[in-house]
Formats: structure tokens, sequence, C-alpha cells
């Protein structure tokens, strides 16, 4: 699984890196997604509050993309809870998948036609 991590307005050490990498390997790693990006922001940057931003994007086969974002007061916070939806969010877009049938179009036998013509009423 390759994860690229992205920071703004936050410092990047090995240890959140590291954490950001153990909790979605556990999260996702059933999936066997090929490519995740995580965005780690800081919207308000020093006035505090509840801003620390995670962004998840789960790019999937065939061009699509999931997205998820979550915004706490605490970094760990915010990539647990984003983590837990995209598991979730995954599960459902993979199950959504359509399940195509490939049976080749029936031909009857000239018997067969006389035999539904005369189950008919």
């Amino acid at each position: 699984m390759n994860i690229a991590i992205q920071s703004h307005g936050l410092v990047l050490t090995e240890s959140l890196r590291a954490y950001v990498h153990r909790r979605l390997q556990t999260a996702l790693g059933w999936a066997l997604t090929r490519r995740l990006a995580v965005l780690l922001s800081d919207i308000n940057g020093p006035r505090g509050g509840r801003d620390k931003r995670c962004k998840i994007q789960i790019h999937l086969d065939h061009g699509k993309t999931i997205v998820i974002e979550d915004t706490e007061e605490d970094v760990y916070a915010a990539i647990d809870l984003a983590a837990g939806r995209a598991d979730r969010a995954l599960a459902r877009q993979l199950s959504r998948g359509r399940k195509f049938t490939h049976d080749k179009a029936r031909t009857l036998s000239p018997a067969d036609e006389a035999s539904e013509v005369d189950d008919q009423p």
C-alpha cells in the first residue's frame, strides 16, 4: 500500500508519520488498495480550537476516488475517526460492485419451441 502523507500548518514528525501508516494499514489493509493520499492540516493555525483536519483520499481502480475528511481538536483523534470512516466507506463501495452474469443466450431447439407453444393456454 502506497501512502502519500502531506502536512499543512503541522509539523510532520516521524512518530506522526508512523502512526498514520500503522492506523491506515490496520483499517484498510484488507482491501489491498494501491494508493492512498493523506493530508493533515491545521485550519486555524496558532489560534487553536477544533481545527486539526485529516483528509484521506483512496484511489480505486477505474478512476474512482473515495474522499473522507474529519476535523477534531487532536490530530490523532482526527486520524482515528477518518480511518474508521474510510474503512466503512471502502467496504460499502466495494460491496456495490456490479455482478454481471455472462450466461449465453438460450437458444431453443424446434422441439422446445413447439412444447412452449403447447404449454400456453
